[in-house]
């Protein structure tokens, strides 16, 4: 079933049940319920208690680069029936989606059956702050705060690791317009390091210039946009890949906690 939107204002609220396994999706609907995004079609497998819900993004082009389908999922034999058909997925076209890696063997079988090469792109860790009273008190007076705008678009794409190419810049050009982000400027008012928040509602791309790092500069960051996307009424999380040992440490550090029972995923299907 597809809803409409007035289904997804319910959705919301079901999705908080299942926290926190269930919060990239509910992260994604928070943000999608309250500011302007991309266009995107939502499917349960029945209404209104569901056991699975998958976002999905409309497709403009033939290939839609960083328009990942998300999926949070209860029931893994569910799951793969709602995967096999057709008016959900279309299995022909280049897909990544992201779940929680309990379900990483699901995919692989109906891609399998579906004749679909695939590979892992990611697998990431949910840090989550329950508490941001816990932050740290950090030292911002000289420190010059603001957010980013359309001119620093360019800067961020060609920093971020993913970034270089024109779907990234557009990725990064309707994060930094419709979502929070927060960045620390130089005497000559140019960002020096940022922080941004992903269509999910997740703290990411976190990047200081390395002639300006060992500054403190992530720490500032990291808790001013926590207190923001708090103060909002948003969660305060982040997904991290597991081979950025750095960017884990300063997270934790700062008290944010993993839930060990679950790991992002990201899989790749027909891929370019």
């Amino acid at each position: 079933m597809e809803l409409n939107e007035e289904h997804l204002k319910v959705a919301e609220t079901q999705l908080k049940r299942y926290l926190p396994r269930s919060l990239m999706v509910y992260g994604l609907l928070m943000l999608r319920n309250r500011v302007p995004s991309d266009p995107m079609a939502f499917f349960v497998d029945e209404w209104p208690n569901f056991n699975v819900f998958i976002c999905r993004p409309q497709c403009v082009q033939r290939v839609d680069l960083f328009k990942d389908i998300l999926v949070f999922a209860n029931d893994e034999n569910i799951l793969e029936e709602t995967l096999k058909k057709s008016s959900v997925i279309d299995w022909s076209r280049y897909l990544c989606f992201g779940f929680s890696c309990q379900y990483t063997e699901t995919f692989k079988a109906v891609a399998s059956e579906k004749g679909v090469p695939g590979r892992q792109v990611a697998v990431c860790h949910m840090m989550i702050l329950d508490d941001v009273s816990t932050l740290p008190d950090v030292d911002s007076s000289r420190i010059t705060l603001s957010s980013l705008d359309e001119s620093h678009i360019s800067l961020v794409n060609q920093t971020w690791t993913l970034g270089k190419s024109d779907e990234s810049l557009h990725m990064i050009r309707s994060m930094v317009t419709n979502f929070p982000s927060c960045c620390v400027l130089d005497a000559e008012g140019k960002p020096v390091a940022w922080i941004l928040v992903y269509s999910i509602c997740a703290m990411g791309m976190l990047h200081t210039l390395p002639e300006h790092r060992e500054k403190g500069y992530a720490k500032v960051l990291i808790c001013s946009m926590a207190k923001r996307l708090h103060a909002e009424g948003y969660p305060v999380y982040c997904l991290i890949d597991e081979d950025n040992t750095l960017s884990y440490k300063i997270f934790k550090n700062l008290g944010f906690t993993e839930d060990p029972s679950f790991r992002g995923e990201w899989f790749e299907f027909n891929e370019l």
